[in-house]
């Protein structure tokens, strides 16, 4: 019986005599290693940030927004106003407080500087229920919301970007060349868990938006609006009343659908999360269809591989080689074909997660578990597909294979 240690180095040097081809053969299983290895990173990337955003909004929030679906079947536009707003907060018990919003592009002018950003629109509640703290001068109140006063209070990354070490507390800002008085200046939180720059952005007063802002055709139409309950037990019937409301103060019939959603904000994030979890079983179904067909690949050019080297295989079992022994060798063979493929696919699986993750603005999560799982099975693919193999050539008769052209 030949050493191992020789069938090794007769495994390697067969593969090496014909390199296009053994990595030609291996382009399957490095696609399916790397889409294993992305599809594993992207899917935990995308689940940890819908997490941290639960936690960051809080378990007892509540968004209102107008559901388009709903009002194109209808045949009707019907939208959110400031009064929908009011009523609810009115009208519904067990709620903290209401925000109603609006958000636009606009462009930022103060002396020479430019800066292209979003504006909300909201009320005196708006920084309560978002959780904003004001770390100079004051927020908006009640009195700049009746009177739609031309004020702004700008967000950390605003101030450090177009004032540069100036206070901008009192200053000038034109918004869409637009005159407002900057009273205030939100304290940084910086990215949130998807990547954006939270601190980019300007609140003023809602009614300041929706004159000069805006300029809806719709009196007091708003975009959406923020609901804080008082405790988390009190959001499924806070939920169920307002949605009694707005179909009345909607004038929505029995059977008619809402033009408007109600959504908690697990209830919002699940949704995203399930969206998440489709994409990666697809990502996932994709890869196992390309790791079996790596391994038919590997498979099938062995099976070529053991007809060109029949005469070789009835030489070597001439001068001692045992059937074990062919059959040794060339399940070696595709065992290494799939573990080059397999390193490779890792490779290129970390590459392809940071690029996937930049369409879903969460960081990739690479585990050693998903890796190793990867590796590991991408071997189990080579022993797998090339065993049938490797069994046809421990058959061959020497007397035949010696005799074959």
């Amino acid at each position: 019986m030949i050493s191992s240690q020789e069938i090794v180095k007769t495994a390697a040097r067969a593969l090496r005599r014909n390199k296009t081809r053994s990595m030609l053969t291996a382009l399957g299983i490095i696609i399916g290693v790397a889409a294993v290895i992305a599809a594993f990173a992207v899917g935990a990337g995308a689940n940890k940030s819908i997490d941290e955003q639960i936690a960051s909004f809080g378990s007892n929030f509540i968004m209102v927004f107008p559901d388009r679906a709903a009002m194109s079947t209808s045949g009707t536009q019907r939208y959110l106003t400031y009064d929908d707003a009011k009523a609810i907060e009115r009208e519904v018990s067990g709620i903290d407080a209401v925000a109603p919003m609006i958000n636009t592009s606009v462009t930022l002018i103060y002396g020479n500087t430019n800066w292209s950003t979003n504006v909300t629109g909201s009320t005196e509640n708006f920084s309560y229920v978002q959780d904003w703290q004001v770390s100079s001068g004051r927020d908006i109140n009640d009195s700049d919301v009746r009177q739609g006063a031309k004020i702004a209070v700008i967000g950390k990354t605003i101030a450090d970007k177009m004032f540069q070490g100036e206070n901008p507390v009192g200053k000038m800002l034109r918004i869409n060349k637009i005159p407002f008085k900057i009273v205030g200046v939100f304290t940084g939180k910086g990215q949130s868990q998807m990547g954006s720059d939270q601190d980019d952005f300007v609140l003023v007063p809602l009614t300041a938006a929706q004159k000069r802002l805006v300029r809806w055709n719709t009196p007091g139409r708003i975009g959406n609006i923020y609901i804080k309950g008082v405790s988390m037990n009190a959001l499924n019937y806070i939920q169920s009343e307002t949605e009694i409301l707005l179909r009345e103060r909607h004038k929505i019939r029995a059977g008619e659908a809402d033009d408007f959603a109600v959504r908690n904000v697990t209830q919002m994030l699940e949704a995203r999360r399930k969206t998440t979890t489709i994409m990666s079983m697809l990502l996932g179904s994709i890869a196992f269809i390309s790791l079996v067909v790596g391994g038919i690949g590997i498979m099938n050019i062995m099976l070529v591989s053991v007809t060109e080297r029949t005469r070789e295989i009835g030489i070597r079992m001439a001068v001692g080689a045992k059937s074990i022994d062919i059959r040794a060798q060339f399940l070696i063979e595709a065992m290494v074909l799939s573990m080059i493929g397999g390193t490779i696919g890792i490779i290129l699986g970390i590459f392809a997660g940071y690029a996937l993750a930049s369409f879903t603005s969460a960081p990739p999560i690479f585990t050693a578990s998903s890796i190793i799982l990867a590796f590991v099975f991408s071997a189990f693919v080579g022993v797998g597909f090339g065993y049938y193999p490797a069994w046809k050539a421990s058959l061959l008769n020497p007397i035949d294979a010696l005799k074959y052209e």
